[in-house]
């Protein structure tokens, strides 16, 4: 589904990817972790097409076409999402009409009639449920007030409707207690399946405990310093990045 060969990316003058080499396949869940500034955040906003980014070497392959020839529109309504670490608030911009709006964009991308407000209401309505929110969320403004967990469950919702192929999830366990992180991690369990994929960029062997990873991958200096099964994580929670890597 995915393969990214020597990828290099730069903020302004500063590099920040030096050699990236992954390759995902459909159904699978890859981990990334590693140190602070190690690159993480940087290569799932590469990916998702940020234009602060700029690539300077390398490839990524999408479903066998260029992707970084694609902008960012054309990435998420083809059925990329990038989950970010930090929501922003948008006061004034209502959760269901967005989300309804988002959803039209890959319905009118596939050549599908888009849904009214009296027809998207349902399938709202089961994806809260199923995101185990209360249902006033999606009448609230996005991410408007929301405690830290609220905002990352609302992450975890807008996938759920958008149903993307390739899910990036840039830190989404950060900041949640422990009765968050479960519904976060049952929502991403939920979300998996064979013709999808999903990567997960954490700090912690926690979330990893839930979703239990195909792959995980250690970045350093902006590149794949190691790669392994589960238990590279379990490593690393026991003896931290800096043994791990030596």
């Amino acid at each position: 589904m995915l393969t990214i060969t020597n990828l290099h990316a730069r903020v302004d003058d500063t590099p920040i990817l030096n050699g990236i080499d992954l390759h995902i396949a459909t159904g699978e869940v890859h981990a990334i972790m590693g140190p602070n500034g190690s690159g993480k955040s940087t290569l799932a906003k590469v990916i998702a097409g940020h234009p602060a980014y700029t690539v300077t070497e390398g490839s990524i392959t999408w479903k066998g076409a260029d992707l970084l020839a694609l902008p960012p529109e054309e990435r998420a309504t083809g059925g990329i999402f990038l989950g970010f670490q930090y929501p922003v608030e948008v006061p004034g911009v209502n959760n269901a009409e967005f989300l309804r709006l988002a959803y039209n964009a890959r319905r009118k991308a596939r050549g599908e009639a888009e849904l009214k407000t009296a027809e998207f209401a349902p399938l709202l309505a089961t994806r809260i449920r199923q995101a185990k929110m209360d249902v006033v969320f999606a009448e609230r403004d996005l991410n408007a007030g929301f405690s830290g967990g609220q905002k990352k469950r609302n992450e975890i919702l807008q996938m759920t409707v958008l149903e993307p192929e390739l899910a990036l999830l840039d830190e989404t366990d950060s900041g949640l207690d422990i009765d968050a992180l479960k519904i976060v991690a049952d929502g991403i369990n939920t979300f998996r399946r064979a013709d999808r994929a999903i990567i997960l960029i954490t700090h912690y062997q926690r979330l990893l405990d839930l979703v239990r990873p195909d792959r995980v991958h250690v970045l350093a200096k902006g590149r794949i310093a190691t790669s392994g099964d589960r238990t590279l994580a379990e490593r690393i929670e026991a003896d931290g990045f800096e043994a791990v890597l030596a």
